[in-house]
């Protein structure tokens, strides 16, 4: 038989296959690249996250019956709820020993930073360097605040990570919303109470601190409650996408065969 008519048996020609004469690796990384994306995307959302969690932000006040209540936030709500959203794809698509994997990973890297800029920060200043006070203050190694980070964001990506595969197992891959509604629940609740704590508890505190940590918690589960529509949106794509990719690797592998 021809090799033209092999190829129209197999489906699949020289053009049509970019990774026929592809490397081992290129063909590995090209196959796991959405993971490796989405790992990538969830390292960057936690070191940006560390850097500016170090301000606390004062929106204002809101009033409840006889009492003028804060609205006191870290720097870190902006956008460390995507690293939330992120770890529920990782977790939901790729398992929980590949979430474990990233969470372990991105710890590591913040470990890494933290310890970069520390080296950064005692380091004798070049002549004509006038902000080395200025760069204490704002990325400055302030242990507390590095500890409380880490041990956080270990922790409470963990439990959201276990608590979400324990209930797909429960619930066999049904009610997707309220899993990742639950996970939030548990993961947040310990993120939120490590890192105040660990990390202001003293320097804010009374009302003020109450009100950090309650409105920390509310707001962040808020914004993934916001949000689900869109999460619930790509783990659907991403696992699609995982699924065709897979049925189709195993299709070239049966034809191949």
């Amino acid at each position: 038989m021809s090799e033209t008519g092999t190829m129209e048996r197999g489906g699949t020609s020289a053009a049509e296959d970019p990774l026929r004469f592809a490397m081992t690796g290129a063909r590995a990384a090209a196959m796991g690249s959405r993971y490796a994306t989405i790992s990538a995307v969830f390292v960057g959302v936690l070191l940006i996250s560390n850097v500016v969690a170090v301000k606390p932000i004062a929106f204002g006040e809101i009033a409840i019956g006889g009492l003028s209540l804060p609205l006191v936030f870290d720097g870190g709500v902006f956008l460390f709820p995507l690293a939330y959203i992120l770890g529920d794809v990782l977790t939901e698509v790729y398992g929980l020993r590949a979430s474990r994997r990233a969470i372990l990973t991105a710890f590591a890297l913040a470990l890494v930073a933290s310890l970069t800029i520390l080296a950064v920060q005692v380091s004798p200043s070049a002549a004509g360097w006038e902000n080395q006070e200025a760069f204490a203050a704002v990325l400055g190694f302030v242990p507390r605040i590095v500890t409380a980070s880490l041990v956080a964001f270990l922790v409470g990506q963990l439990m959201n990570a276990w608590v979400l595969d324990r209930l797909r197992r429960r619930t066999s891959g049904r009610l997707l919303r309220t899993r990742l509604i639950g996970s939030t629940l548990v993961g947040q609740l310990f993120d939120t109470l490590l890192f105040c704590t660990i990390a202001f508890a003293g320097i804010i505190t009374g009302v003020d601190f109450v009100m950090y940590v309650v409105l920390g918690y509310v707001v962040k589960v808020l914004a993934e409650v916001v949000l689900l529509p869109v999460t619930t949106r790509v783990i659907r794509a991403v696992r699609g996408a995982e699924d065709r990719a897979v049925r189709g690797d195993g299709a070239g592998s049966a034809s191949a065969a």
